[in-house]
């Protein structure tokens, strides 16, 4: 593996691409996941442990996709310099010390920390997060070798081996919980979902060793080489922290929201899985897409608030149809996909949060775009710090909200700190006045749009009829009118090569 062989590739865009498809395959099995909670246990004290520990999960998830993209670079140079043995094995021990109290905590600590999560709920939310934590925790430190393995793998223009290993660790998981759910209960869940990281991790791992094998590398060289195992943390703290932040945002409103009624977790997880889908859809693989490019021709003047404010445009407009579509049928739309349980008071309840957490997509859209550009920037070292000071101000925020507006107030808090963290990139990538001006444009003649659309669509329809209507009456006003902003935004994506 150190000696260097040339590849084809499948060209930046295309590799990217790939990349961007795995992500979202994780994405989709987190929905389907979703799903099978809510028509097999609908939406109990179980299900409500479950949703405090799989929060859990999506933190290291998210951590192995911030250090998959920042070992990326150094594993690219010793690649050129052919020491890329040594380089993954320097990165594969720092990583093994950083996971390990993650480990450690999973275990010996899971019943006082399923009691924190669960806000000292019920006996049962306790034993099931408890339980899962167990099996969810290795899983997610999976997910951080298998995201170590992935960049080693794209050092060799190899992004395919990768995103094949994701989708067949998900659709291993998915045959496990629909054969095991009835004899196992909601077991069957975090176990499938300890299969899909394991097969996750061992297609990009036996890709290597392929490679290594066929390159004919010595056992030898298969040692740490270049940087101290501080630097090598120090990268891994530096990349993960904002990421992580991002998602302990929405794990400090587990508690205050287990202490609503029993369910409240539950419902507010569903919508809060809801909005994060549109925003991974849409702006995490534009932002992903477009960093390969960026990378290579660098940001100029004024570069980056342009492209925060193309991404904008283009991910919001897709956001605003289903915004619009949840806002006047959300909760037929939630019943339908969760089943019985969700019907009535509750549907409409996990729709209403759906539409409350709307600015928190505009904002997440932001944060999305911009969090890649401090990459390829080199404006690293303040992200800690950043995602720090927003985690502090959560806490805060998340206790008054629930205090007084329950989980439409933890919504609220919600994207007041995730502004926090995107009017500091955007301050960090020196375009903070022009790349929020941007977004707020851009979100302003969208939600305009999808008023126009879906309002007498509501007033003249059931709900369902006025979603579809809704939608294609969105679509046609986008399609005829054009708005220069998005017009402009989507030929400026065009162009990154």
């Amino acid at each position: 593996m150190s000696k260097r062989t040339e590849s084809p590739g499948l060209g930046s865009l295309a590799s990217a691409a790939l990349t961007a498809v795995s992500t979202l395959v994780v994405t989709g099995f987190a929905a389907v996941v979703g799903v099978v909670i809510a028509h097999e246990f609908g939406r109990t004290e179980e299900t409500d442990g479950f949703f405090a520990a799989y929060g859990v999960f999506i933190v290291i998830v998210l951590a192995s996709q911030a250090i998959r993209l920042a070992v990326l670079p150094p594993l690219a140079i010793a690649r050129q310099q052919a020491r890329l043995t040594g380089e993954l094995a320097g990165f594969g021990i720092a990583l093994a010390v950083a996971a390990l109290p993650f480990l450690i905590v999973g275990e010996a600590a899971a019943e006082p920390l399923a009691d924190l999560l669960t806000g000292s709920g019920s006996a049962a939310a306790q034993d099931v997060c408890a339980e899962a934590l167990r099996w969810l925790v290795p899983a997610g430190i999976a997910y951080l070798f298998a995201g170590l393995a992935a960049s080693g793998l794209a050092a060799h223009d190899d992004y395919a081996t990768a995103a094949l290993g994701y989708a067949l660790g998900g659709t291993a998981a998915l045959i496990e919980i629909l054969t095991r759910v009835d004899a196992d209960g909601i077991a069957a869940l975090y176990r499938g979902v300890a299969l899909n990281g394991a097969i996750a991790l061992t297609v990009p791992v036996v890709g290597l060793a392929w490679r290594a094998t066929r390159s004919g590398v010595s056992r030898r060289t298969i040692r740490p080489d270049g940087s101290s195992l501080r630097s090598r943390l120090g990268i891994f703290a530096t990349a993960a922290a904002l990421p992580i932040a991002l998602q302990l945002l929405y794990v400090v409103c587990l508690p205050f929201a287990g202490r609503v009624e029993p369910g409240a977790v539950t419902s507010f997880g569903y919508a809060y899985l809801a909005a994060a889908s549109f925003v991974s859809v849409t702006a995490f693989s534009i932002g992903l897409v477009s960093s390969v490019p960026l990378t290579r021709t660098g940001l100029g003047a004024g570069a980056a608030a342009r492209h925060v404010t193309a991404a904008a445009w283009v991910a919001l407009t897709v956001i605003g149809a289903s915004v619009g579509a949840f806002a006047v049928a959300g909760g037929d739309i939630v019943e339908s996909l969760l089943g019985d349980a969700y019907g009535g008071d509750i549907g409409e309840e996990v729709s209403r949060i759906v539409v409350v957490l709307a600015p928190w997509m505009v904002v997440s859209v932001g944060v999305n775009v911009s969090f890649p550009l401090a990459f390829v920037a080199g404006r690293l070292r303040p992200l800690p710090l950043i995602g720090g000071v927003a985690l502090a101000v959560q806490i805060v925020l998340a206790w008054v909200g629930s205090r007084f507006l329950e989980l439409d107030g933890l919504a609220i808090a919600l994207t007041l700190s995730t502004l926090l963290v995107l009017a500091a990139l955007l301050a960090l990538l020196e375009a903070l006045e022009s790349g929020l001006r941007g977004i707020v444009r851009a979100a302003a003649v969208i939600a305009a749009v999808a008023v126009v659309a879906f309002v007498p669509a509501n007033l003249l329809l059931g709900t369902l009829s006025a979603a579809v209507v809704g939608v294609l009456l969105y679509a046609v006003i986008v399609a005829a009118w054009r708005p220069r902003g998005l017009t402009e935004s989507w030929g400026y994506l065009r162009t990154l090569r």
